[in-house]
């Protein structure tokens, strides 16, 4: 994306018109400059009262073919091409007047709106702009699909392009989102379906306005049905990155990491754009809540050596929450005999360092000083992967229940983001 901080707007309106892709309606669509901090709104002229849709995660109610949002009880129908070209242009602010529920489909890419930016000209405004990037790994699988985050100070996406049956031969591409890489090569990505899906389209009233003018036909035996074929060798793939990258941009920051999709498509763009969006937040709150370091940790807990499993606490929200973290190092004393030449850290030591980071919780409030934590009882705990020497565990506990001297408290521990125990703890402070 743009590496300017500045927010940008437009520096003059445009318009342009045509049909949509699936409902096959006419439609104007107008550009114009907005506000710092307004962000992307499209505004409905042809509905009374002109309502306005925020471009936002919360305001999605469909990825059928398409993203649609929805706010005021009107909807703007396949916004994700429009999006990408804005956030593919470094564009903040924008309102977009739209004469009917879909955008023009143009060529079935986002060449069309980004040439629409160009004409307009951009903008320098006041306001800073805002980034989304956390520090943890972070993952989401179901079935076939997946995404991974990593952490990262630009914004980059790998992605797997496979199919069952095969049609399209398994592709993967890993593209830095600079301006001139989507400008250059992602923009120009159309959308694509297949042959036989035509007729299970038309019957749900979806790619009405469709046609090898505005989108990419494949035969069932794989062949491209579009006179003169692909724009270039990774076009149905670089379409799949279009896709994610409108999608991302409801976040309504821009992105900052490294995305490893495989198999996605609208629906688990948002819901992995939820996700990080969240974890983003999760992160701001925590910002700025004072770390521990060993002799803190020392001072509010009685274990010590060899039993002292905290190494530093990473953040806390007092009564509330804290995470904390170990380094597994080959030097503890446990993998001598746990097991000789196959090391493995025991899980109930695992369960005893989650106790001790809910412990720092608890006894870090001024009314437990100096008491000490006993267990009264495990719950739902689950072992899901061995912890090595190397292994950075990272521990989460949220308080469940306090009364008096005993609570509950649910726990997990993470390495690179994923999952190895978790559970809940019940304690009392004596």
């Amino acid at each position: 994306m743009n590496e300017d901080k500045k927010q940008f707007t437009l520096a003059q309106a445009v318009s342009i018109e045509g049909i949509g892709l699936h409902t096959g309606k006419p439609v104007v669509m107008q550009f114009l400059p907005a506000p710092e901090n307004t962000g992307i709104v499209f505004v409905r002229t042809d509905v009374e009262g002109q309502p306005r849709i925020s471009s936002r995660l919360e305001n999605v109610v469909s990825t059928n073919r398409g993203t649609i949002i929805s706010e005021n009880s009107v909807s703007v129908n396949t916004v994700e091409h429009v999006l990408a070209a804005l956030r593919g242009s470094g564009v903040d602010n924008l309102i977009i007047n739209i004469s009917n529920e879909e955008p023009p489909a143009g060529d079935g890419s986002a060449q069309t709106f980004v040439q629409l930016i160009e004409k307009a000209g951009r903008t320098a405004q006041n306001a800073d702009k805002s980034f989304c990037a956390v520090t943890e790994i972070f993952s989401l699988v179901e079935n076939e699909k997946s995404m991974v985050y990593l952490p990262s100070d630009k914004f980059e996406v790998t992605y797997v392009l496979a199919y069952k049956n095969n049609i399209i031969p398994q592709q993967h591409l890993h593209i830095e989102i600079t301006e001139e890489n989507f400008h250059s090569r992602i923009c120009k990505a159309r959308t694509f379906g297949f042959e036989h899906e035509f007729e299970m389209l038309k019957a749900n009233n979806l790619g009405r306005g469709g046609s090898l003018d505005n989108a990419v036909v494949i035969a069932n035996d794989g062949k491209i049905l579009n006179p003169g074929g692909l724009r270039e060798q990774h076009e149905l793939i670089l379409h799949k990155i279009l896709d994610l990258i409108g999608d991302f941009s409801l976040i309504g920051r821009d992105v900052k990491g490294h995305i490893i999709a495989e198999r996605t498509g609208h629906g688990f763009n948002v819901k992995f754009a939820r996700m990080l969006s969240e974890k983003f937040d999760q992160m701001q709150q925590r910002k700025g809540a004072e770390m521990m370091y060993i002799e803190e940790i020392k001072s509010i807990l009685p274990h010590r050596y060899p039993f002292l499993l905290v190494d530093r606490i990473l953040s806390i929200v007092p009564g509330e929450s804290i995470v904390g973290m170990k380094n597994v190092t080959a030097n503890e004393e446990f993998f001598n005999g746990h097991f000789p030449g196959k090391p493995v850290m025991p899980g109930v030591l695992m369960v005893e360092a989650m106790a001790q980071v809910a412990g720092v919780l608890f006894l870090s409030q001024p009314e437990h000083k100096g008491k000490t934590p006993f267990f009264c009882g495990i719950d739902k705990v689950r072992f899901r992967r061995p912890v090595v020497p190397g292994d950075r565990l990272e521990f989460h506990a949220k308080v469940l229940k306090v009364r008096g001297s005993t609570g509950k408290v649910e726990v997990e521990a993470r390495v690179d983001g994923d999952l190895v125990t978790g559970g809940e703890l019940m304690f009392q402070l004596v």
